[in-house]
């Protein structure tokens, strides 16, 4: 009933002739998440928290040490993940999607690479680009905005971890299971 009753509500609150069927998703096909939701970054077994926030276009992922270089005429980014729980530090190089300008609350604005990077939410397994800033500060490591979601998800906003991760992911980037 929650699900028919957001559905709905969903609906009427798109005006008509806004969103064609061909560029959105019904809202009956849309998965209902958590405005916060454990995922997964499956090349590095990392098992963080998200936010989800409609509120922004762009993800943005907790990366510290970033380094941006050249090599062979492409644009390169040399970065590190920490893992939460164990501290561990992850070092990634991945090609540079873009760099973007971010406008932040205080007024102040950043200069950001993005990359791609695979992120597993629920049973979706996504390419997704991120821009790499340090969001030790924050109570997320991964903030997911609007173009990671749109095409499959709505946020429920009164409710948090409504999914765990559960992909399928190929043998060379999966991490062992620890569950029965």
């Amino acid at each position: 009933m929650k699900r028919l009753l957001l559905s709905l509500f969903t609906a009427l609150m798109i005006p008509q002739g806004v969103l064609s069927s061909e560029e959105t998703p019904a809202a009956r096909d849309l998965m209902i998440l958590g405005w916060v939701e454990t995922v997964t970054l499956p090349e590095v077994g990392l098992k963080i928290k998200a936010k989800l926030d409609s509120g922004a276009e762009t993800s943005s992922l907790d990366a510290r040490i970033v380094k941006k270089f050249r090599k062979d005429g492409r644009r390169w980014v040399r970065f590190t993940l920490m893992d939460p729980q164990s501290g561990e530090e992850h070092v990634l190089v991945r090609e540079r999607v873009r760099t973007i300008g971010v406008v932040q609350h205080e007024g102040n604005n950043q200069i950001r690479p993005t990359v791609m990077m695979q992120v597993c939410i629920a049973n979706r397994l996504l390419d997704v680009e991120v821009s790499l800033v340090d969001r030790s500060e924050f109570s997320y490591p991964l903030l997911m905005g609007r173009r990671a979601l749109s095409s499959f998800a709505l946020i429920d906003s009164g409710n948090t971890h409504l999914t765990s991760p559960r992909c399928k992911i190929s043998a060379e980037l999966a991490e062992p299971e620890n569950s029965p």
